[in-house]
């Protein structure tokens, strides 16, 4: 599964259950994130073990992505059976304060920032 933008690529790796984002994430509202919050919710769907978010290319998320990614970490808590791991980059400023905050909603959360 793959989702090509102008400014960015959100792809899901089968063999490692991971979506790699890449680029800048500059999408008017929720309705224009749809398509990759239904990419998340399929991989779910897909009942893994374990599903990694691998941020460690993602330049800039506007807080609609914001937003989004957090409705999806909201509903991934109430998911007991399947663990998640989000990968950021320590060189990116914005990614260390959103995820710690992300981590505070699921406090499951396993982070590693590089």
């Amino acid at each position: 599964m793959e989702i090509l933008g102008d400014n960015y690529k959100v792809c899901y790796e089968t063999t490692s259950a991971t979506i790699n984002f890449h680029g800048s994430l500059r999408l008017n509202g929720m309705e224009e994130y749809a398509p990759i919050l239904k990419l998340l919710n399929d991989v779910v769907d897909s009942n893994p073990a374990r599903i990694t978010l691998n941020l460690m290319h993602l330049d800039f998320l506007n807080s609609s992505g914001i937003t989004m990614l957090s409705k999806f970490v909201i509903g991934m808590r109430t998911n007991k059976s399947m663990h998640m791991m989000i990968l950021g980059a320590n060189s990116i400023p914005w990614q260390s304060k959103l995820l710690k905050n992300l981590q505070k909603l699921m406090p499951n959360l396993n982070l590693k920032m590089v």
